[in-house]
């Protein structure tokens, strides 16, 4: 009879801990649903997310394909943003430029999360000379603008939207090591960290299974933002076009082509200006939202 009571009872408390943490996080996206501007980001990142997802179906017309007897009609009629120099729909090329700049940003920070997240944490955990070198590697990394290094590995790789998911990815990858490293400097020191260690746990299994999961909130958080600097990373390499190559539609390599005609036809540039403008907007908020979110003093407060 003991002995099945003591079998159940961790079972017990492990369903109520379940409980407790579904609760807590209904708790908390309540709360976050109050924050207007953290519901103001989601919002429009839906939106930017459904015109993505669903371009070919948004766009009214294809955003390569020139027409050279609606060249640079103002906004209005079949056209709401307006046509480019060489007659093309500038809203579906808005529309598509959200795709190619949505697809280069989840690989950049899928490449920089993959490579730094372990560095920083691996580094963080053994600290002494895996510390120190990996910390001086990151050094030298952030020694050098990243719009620079950006441009330098795509000299070598060349143009084009796979070289650019990997320079954005690369420049991307000292901020994620070095907010890791932080973490777990921070959290390697705790009870049950020391108490892994004393039953036998491997080191990726306490590195990888029990510390990175109560590190996630930071991690999350530069995810989420790291988006927003991949996109205007991207709009920069293909304005100085190094990006996505026309005819693909990009916004950076968009605004860039409508220089010239900035005084006479401006909305060639204010409407792919305003897509990086609003999505870089609510990629803020909604890190600026789950920041606060995930802040373990928030309840305290």
């Amino acid at each position: 009879m003991e002995a099945s009571q003591s079998r159940a009872l961790p079972v017990g408390l492990a369903a109520g801990n379940r409980r407790a943490r579904r609760s807590g996080l209904r708790r908390a996206f309540a709360a976050a649903a109050a924050w207007k501007t953290f519901t103001l980001g989601l919002a429009l990142l839906a939106v930017f997310a459904v015109g993505a997802l669903f371009a070919p179906l948004v766009a009214p017309y294809d955003p390569a394909k020139p027409d050279f007897t609606a060249v640079r009609q103002p906004p209005g009629g079949d056209h709401p943003f307006g046509t480019d120099d060489k007659g093309r729909d500038i809203f579906s090329r808005v529309v598509h430029g959200t795709r190619v700049s949505f697809a280069i940003a989840v690989v950049s920070v899928a490449l920089a999360t993959a490579i730094g997240l372990p560095l920083g944490m691996v580094a963080g955990f053994f600290g002494g000379t895996i510390d120190a070198i990996a910390s001086r590697a990151v050094d030298a990394m952030f020694a050098f603008p990243p719009i620079l290094m950006a441009i330098a590995v795509m000299a070598i790789r060349g143009n084009g939207e796979r070289s650019a998911m990997i320079a954005i990815g690369l420049i991307a990858i000292p901020e994620f090591a070095r907010v890791s490293r932080s973490a777990m400097i921070a959290e390697k020191e705790n009870d049950y960290v020391l108490a892994a260690r004393a039953i036998g746990c491997s080191v990726p299994r306490i590195i990888f299974v029990g510390i990175l999961r109560n590190t996630l909130g930071p991690v999350v958080v530069l995810i989420s933002l790291g988006f927003a600097f991949a996109i205007l990373n991207e709009a920069a390499l293909s304005f100085l076009g190094l990006g996505a190559q026309p005819p693909t539609p990009s916004w950076g390599a968009d605004i860039a082509a409508s220089r010239r005609y900035i005084r006479d036809a401006p909305w060639l540039s204010i409407f792919p200006g305003l897509g990086i403008f609003f999505l870089v907007l609510a990629l803020n908020l909604v890190g600026d939202g789950l920041r606060d979110l995930l802040d373990p003093r928030r309840d305290k407060r």
